[in-house]
């Protein structure tokens, strides 16, 4: 089994149960080992659009790259994701940002992700649960890309009720509470 890492995000529709519903749906196929905190963060390229909610998981994925891409194609479009605005609001945004240590450039796979190491929506909670992950192209840690990062975009760690969601709950009913 690939260990991999999944970069989550959401700012539209109530992107804290977005969240909680995408990480449900994921623990069906995926063996999740690790999910870090909840994050506020400020878009990135196109501005005009509210804050997004993001989190990285870790996980264990019995799916070759390119079919695990497809999978997580798959719970965006049943959680209702409509792609359009390259940048814009989304529903929900599922990333594969680490495969094992696979390096790959290919038409619709790039591995690791080709912006994680610019992005701190990505570094900060993937540096919070996997500090000494390492970026297969760079051979820098997680943690390491993250401090040499300009501090440009406001990311907040945040408290979420009921987060982390629980694995054990497999409905994909729409909680009422929380913040979205």
């Amino acid at each position: 089994m690939a260990e991999i890492f999944v970069g989550l995000g959401s700012n539209l529709d109530g992107p804290a149960d977005n969240l909680r519903q995408a990480v449900r749906r994921l623990g069906r196929r995926l063996t999740i080992v690790r999910l870090s905190s909840a994050y506020s963060t400020e878009p990135v390229g196109l501005r005009d659009q509210p804050f997004f909610l993001n989190a990285v998981l870790q996980a264990r994925a019995d799916f070759q790259p390119r079919d695990l891409l497809t999978y997580l194609a798959g719970v965006e479009d049943e959680m209702g994701r409509q792609r359009g605005v390259p940048l814009g609001p989304r529903k929900i945004d599922l990333d594969l940002l680490l495969y094992d240590d696979c390096i790959a450039d290919e038409p619709g796979l790039s591995l690791p992700h080709p912006q994680m190491a610019e992005r701190r929506f990505v570094l900060a909670p993937l540096a919070e649960i996997a500090p000494d992950v390492c970026h297969a192209r760079l051979q820098r840690t997680a943690a390491e890309l993250l401090a040499a990062l300009p501090q440009a975009e406001s990311v907040e760690r945040i408290s979420l009720p009921n987060w982390p969601p629980t694995l054990l709950e497999r409905t994909d009913e729409p909680h009422t509470e929380g913040q979205g």
